[in-house]
């Protein structure tokens, strides 16, 4: 009897010492894990340049009001738009974040992290005209800009936050080349308003109603005659924009993509009708 006794109380402690080995094993795995994750959101936070900063519901207020009137004041101060862009439209860009976590493009954008830089996009410049990103490459260079010029992301709470306002900052460049749109003040004002209608940001329609105090009465016209209803439906009914990983349709033609993802290009303004 007492040796059967021992031989079950010795498997019970060979039992336990093997379940404490596995939940051992698990919780290991498990702090590597985060540990891994956490680095590399320490590294990412270092790759989109700037430290975040956290603020309160005043703080956000004040930071909110002061940009948008700079903006209003200086409409080349990029900094300032971002700045209104982020502390206005963190429930957009929540939504958006949801969305692109339901499709296989919006999920491998979130988990690889692409970034819209010179080193990343750089053999665009190597590719046909009619590629897409042949004509991102000549929008880009026709015009000398640069994808490294965009202010860094400041007052996300969390880093997902942080990438998907980048994200959408990066690529709008992209949304030109695509819509076909020029990048003067009506322009960008069409190019808010696809904006809007895409996610909501509350910085886009502030944009777009800056912008038209700035137009001439002729710019006015056209404008909202011909250039907003086109946005409008063209913003509304395209695919969901933020949901695409176009690094990799660089190669494909343009007009395949375009009408694959339900672009329809801005229309040609009217005859002797400058903009």
């Amino acid at each position: 009897m007492n040796s059967e006794y021992g031989k079950k109380a010795g498997g019970g402690r060979e039992e336990k010492k093997a379940e404490v080995e596995v939940g051992s094993t698990a919780i290991t795995r498990g702090v590597t894990w985060e540990l891994e994750s956490s680095r590399a959101l320490r590294n990412f936070g270092i790759m989109m340049g700037g430290a975040r900063v956290r603020l309160n519901g005043w703080q956000q207020a004040a930071v909110a009001v002061g940009s948008a009137l700079g903006a209003l004041l200086d409409p080349r101060r990029a900094d300032l738009i971002a700045a209104l862009g982020e502390t206005t439209g963190k429930p957009a860009f929540e939504r958006v974040l949801e969305r692109m976590k339901r499709t296989p493009e919006g999920r491998a954008v979130l988990l690889e992290r692409p970034r819209v830089l010179s080193s990343e996009v750089g053999h665009a410049w190597d590719l046909p005209e009619n590629t897409f990103g042949g004509a991102y490459a000549k929008f880009m260079g026709s015009r000398n800009f640069s994808p490294d010029d965009r202010p860094p992301t400041r007052f996300m709470d969390t880093e997902e936050l942080a990438y998907v306002t980048m994200r959408a900052r990066e690529v709008h460049d992209f949304w030109h080349t695509l819509f076909n749109l020029p990048t003067n003040l009506i322009g960008e004002s069409a190019l808010k308003v696809i904006e809007f209608e895409q996610m909501y940001l509350p910085m886009c329609m502030l944009s777009v109603i800056g912008g038209s105090a700035r137009f001439t009465e002729k710019q006015r016209a056209l404008f909202f005659k011909h250039y907003f209803p086109w946005a409008v439906k063209a913003g509304a009914s395209c695919t969901d924009l933020m949901c695409i990983y176009y690094e990799r349709h660089f190669d494909e033609d343009l007009e395949d993509v375009r009408r694959r993802w339900g672009i329809v290009p801005a229309p040609a303004p009217p005859k002797q009708t400058s903009i």
